[in-house]
């Protein structure tokens, strides 16, 4: 059981974020799910600017997940809106 206070790696594949959301490898490819126009504008400045990508999908049990890769791209969180 991880603590709340503790930061482990988590690793997942596409197959796995594909039975989350439906959607495979959406945000990798720069389909940013639900995300407003505001953040998909965002995004695309962005990916030019080297910061922060929000992906947002609908999950297949009806729960929103965010995808959040950071600026430096060393890693890709996968999250709910509350967990932010």
């Amino acid at each position: 059981m991880l603590r709340a206070d503790s930061n482990p790696s988590l690793y997942t594949t596409f197959g796995l974020l594909r039975l989350l959301t439906g959607q495979g490898t959406g945000h990798a490819n720069g389909d940013w799910g639900e995300v407003d126009s505001h953040d998909a504008k965002e995004n695309e400045i962005s990916l030019q600017s080297g910061l922060r990508l929000l992906s947002s999908y609908t999950t297949v049990t009806g729960d929103r997940l965010w995808i959040i890769t950071e600026a430096d791209r060393s890693a890709t969180t996968l999250l709910l809106p509350e967990e932010y």
